[in-house]
């Protein structure tokens, strides 16, 4: 069976986005402009010096999203709205948006499919694990929908990606999760942010 892994940007402080989302501001009060490029500086500033880190974001062979990762839209589908990342999304691969609205299947450039899950964490995971096959599942976020999924015991797998900033509010990961015992696999420190991979015990 794949494995479920997560990739999170995350504050020092544990958050992956600050207070006040909006469409102009999608990481809402990270003491920037709220574009997220202080939490992801380490993604855009220094590629090079992440590469391998940046590759493996993108390499599941499925991908599972919270709504409010996919895009500020809420409610109906009242307006046409497929995704933050422009007509040629990063995953080329399908992904599977958790929503309480129905909507078609929005195919994209490059391979990405986005598929509109209204039934729960576990149904997105099994049409994501049918889809990647023998790939990994990724939950990419944002930290709501992992915490779900931590909460569920169905992350084997923890990436994260600590930047060295604290945002002091807003959206937090292990938030209502229970305790979990971890044991790291790896961690690497680059200039603007350190990499730890922990494996979740059961």
């Amino acid at each position: 069976m794949s494995r479920v892994i997560c990739d999170l940007t995350i504050s020092a402080d544990g958050y992956s986005a600050g207070l006040g989302q909006t469409e102009e501001r999608p990481f809402g009060d990270d003491g920037g402009d709220g574009s997220g490029a202080r939490l992801h500086a380490w993604m855009f500033d220094t590629p090079d010096e992440n590469r391998t880190e940046i590759d493996r974001m993108s390499a599941a062979g499925a991908f599972i999203m919270g709504r409010n990762m996919f895009g500020p839209v809420r409610g109906a589908w009242d307006r046409k709205w497929n995704g933050w990342w422009g007509e040629d999304p990063p995953f080329h691969a399908p992904v599977f948006v958790l929503t309480h609205h129905a909507r078609e299947p929005q195919p994209m450039d490059g391979g990405t499919t986005f598929h509109f899950v209204t039934d729960g964490i576990a149904s997105a995971l099994a049409q994501a694990r049918a889809a990647a096959g023998d790939g990994d599942v990724a939950v990419q976020g944002g930290a709501t929908t992992v915490n779900q999924y931590l909460a569920a015991g169905l992350i084997d797998e923890l990436r994260l990606h600590i930047v060295p900033l604290t945002l002091g509010a807003g959206t937090r990961l292990f938030e209502g999760v229970p305790p979990l015992e971890l044991e790291q696999v790896t961690s690497r420190s680059a200039s603007l942010v350190t990499h730890l991979t922990y494996r979740v015990l059961p």
